[in-house]
């Protein structure tokens, strides 16, 4: 992947909603004219299904390029209007896209957005680096201000366009 292209992660433990913020940030960046590809960790365990709901999730939502990984196997699926050799031959040297949202990974170092449904949720935050922002759900105890822009998760507008800045490197 080129250095130039934004990257963003989105991390959160089971359950959390990483799949549907990634829809609603697929979307949204492909209304604005943004090309996004999509790469999501199977964190369960195994090889992802031939058809994993999440990436098939993903690609309904817009991404041009998506792939979900698991146990050392890669599936992708990449779209675009037709297919000629220069087109095939171009996917081996890089994807054309503008942004890479990626779903899990906590491990790694992007930016992250991190997702909090619980009390317990929050020793993520302490595990997790290059956070940019926290969205929570209102089981998470918010008692105190985070050192993060805090988002609830009802507040789709206010977040969706604060992360669409970060994409666009406004922030």
């Amino acid at each position: 992947m080129e250095q130039h292209r934004k990257i963003l992660q989105v991390v959160g433990y089971q359950n959390s909603g990483k799949t549907t913020l990634m829809e609603r940030l697929i979307r949204e960046a492909t209304a604005r004219g943004l090309k996004v590809g999509t790469i999501k960790h199977h964190g369960h365990g195994g090889i992802p299904m031939s058809e994993s709901k999440d990436s098939f999730r993903h690609e309904q939502a817009g991404a041009q390029v998506t792939a979900v990984e698991g146990d050392g196997t890669l599936r992708m699926s990449i779209h675009q209007n037709n297919w000629n050799l220069d087109d095939i031959l171009a996917i081996y040297a890089s994807f054309k896209t503008d942004i890479i949202l990626i779903e899990g990974y906590k491990e790694e170092h992007f930016s992250k957005v991190v997702l909090l449904r619980t009390l317990e949720d929050q020793a993520l935050l302490e595990k997790v680096s290059n956070i940019i922002c926290v969205i929570y759900w209102p089981s998470y105890p918010l008692t105190k201000p985070l050192e993060y822009p805090t988002f609830s998760i009802h507040d789709t507008a206010q977040y969706m366009e604060f992360l669409m800045a970060e994409m666009r490197g406004k922030i």
